[in-house]
């Protein structure tokens, strides 16, 4: 067998740590957008890359705007 290759990924850099002028709200509907599926769920951090410290504050304003009806909780289903 041949040996395996490792396969080197570019590092994904997080969004708010590069652009400093970027804030997380609750009220920011257009940017809390990015970070859910189309489904309602919340995009984990390894796939989207933001760090630890700026996805807890994503999921805390997206889970404030779900309860304020700005973000629904599910998407939309077709049945």
């Amino acid at each position: 067998m041949p040996p395996h290759k490792k396969v080197f990924y570019r590092r994904k850099v997080c969004r708010f740590c590069a652009d400093k002028e970027l804030t997380i709200a609750y009220n920011d509907v257009k940017t809390l957008r990015n970070f859910i599926t189309e489904r309602g769920k919340i995009i984990p951090k390894r796939i989207y890359g933001t760090c630890a410290s700026h996805q807890r504050k994503v999921n805390e304003a997206i889970k404030r705007a779900r309860h304020l009806a700005l973000l629904p909780y599910t998407g939309t289903t077709q049945y």
